[in-house]
């Protein structure tokens, strides 16, 4: 059996742990470049994980407070989609990954964070792109800073992220 181990995202776990829900918050903020939101439409948006399993990790989420995907309404789900379809055509233009992971964790037993409001995780992966480091330093190595990989990405998205909440 082969174990996913990556113990560097239990600091986000738990800051996460009992504040105001992510999703919620930060887009009220208007404050989209630091809180690295690089997409806002009118129902979901695009922001880069704080705690990435990779350079470019991002994760679409509606704007409404929502736990479930059979929750979500049709437009709501409709353009969750479209944002994922989009984030994975920057991504390959951006970083040129080598494949995906795109996935929901619904529930804190699978794995959500953030388990009061369902989104979608997109992971860039590259071929070999994990190694010893997290296994024998506890490190995870990541080649481009948060606020450098928000810049090279946020061109890609059209149109330009608005910094007031939808």
């Amino acid at each position: 059996m082969k174990k996913l181990w990556a113990p560097w995202r239990l600091e986000g776990i738990l800051e996460s742990m009992g504040k105001e829900c992510i999703f919620c918050g930060l887009p009220r903020q208007n404050n989209d470049e630091e809180n690295f939101i690089i997409w806002r439409g009118e129902l979901t948006f695009v922001m880069l994980n704080r705690f990435p399993y990779n350079n470019g990790h991002l994760m679409v989420a509606p704007f409404r407070h929502e736990p479930d995907i059979e929750g979500l309404t049709d437009e709501e789900w409709l353009e969750m989609f479209r944002a994922t379809t989009t984030s994975l055509g920057a991504l390959k233009e951006a970083l040129g990954p080598d494949g995906f992971n795109v996935g929901i964790n619904v529930g804190s037993s699978a794995g959500a964070g953030f388990p009061g409001h369902v989104h979608v995780h997109i992971v860039p992966r590259w071929t070999g792109d994990t190694s010893f480091m997290p296994i024998l330093a506890d490190t995870k190595v990541l080649s481009e800073s948060l606020a450098d990989n928000y810049r090279r990405l946020r061109p890609f998205f059209s149109p330009p992220a608005r910094s007031s909440e939808s």
